[in-house]
């Protein structure tokens, strides 16, 4: 298993429920191959950069997650195939070496 930050931007517009079901099935692909989500960090509703599917705010989302690398290429597949999900990136998180 690895680290990994799976960050992704909800659509503003759905309500505080679907907002959460979102977020659940994320957090279900992942535990469903054998991962576990660390840490969940909601950043919030926050401006865009740039327009996405003629929307100019997004509820930003943070996963810290342990994955299998075979699932990487699965989860990207399905965090783009869902509806309410505008954008996302999947990084892995390297660990530095301490200082001597």
């Amino acid at each position: 298993m690895r680290k990994y930050e799976v960050a992704f931007i909800v659509h503003p517009d759905i309500d505080e429920t679907a907002f959460k079901e979102v977020q659940d099935r994320v957090k279900n692909w992942i535990s469903e191959v054998g991962g576990k989500v660390i840490d969940i960090d909601l950043w919030g509703k926050r401006k865009l950069a740039y327009e996405i599917r003629k929307q100019t705010e997004g509820q930003y989302v943070l996963f810290n997650a342990e994955i299998p690398p075979s699932f990487c290429a699965n989860l990207e597949h399905n965090l783009q195939l869902h509806e309410s999900i505008m954008r996302f990136m999947v990084t892995r998180v390297t660990e530095t070496p301490p200082e001597s």
